[in-house]
């Protein structure tokens, strides 16, 4: 148990470092006279992702509601992935 600790705290003890290091860059990318923030290579907006959900194209079955669908429909998808 006392070595299990002993590495729990250590563990502890790096996230401690690892997240002042974190905040001291944000503090430092973000400060109003850094010049990557002048030069605009630093964004606070970045643009969301977005994804496909369907397989075969446009008029596809989606793959997010699989717990809905018969097991025909379920063959269909499946052959069009072949």
């Amino acid at each position: 148990m006392t070595e299990e600790n002993t590495i729990n705290k250590d563990m502890l003890e790096i996230v401690k470092a690892l997240t002042a290091k974190v905040e001291a860059l944000e503090q430092t990318l973000y400060a109003k006279d850094s010049l990557l923030m002048k030069a605009g290579l630093v964004v606070t907006n970045s643009p969301i992702p977005a994804m496909d959900n369907s397989i075969g194209g446009t008029g596809a079955l989606p793959t997010t509601d699989v717990s809905s669908m018969d097991w025909s429909d379920i063959h269909k998808m499946m052959n069009k992935l072949e």
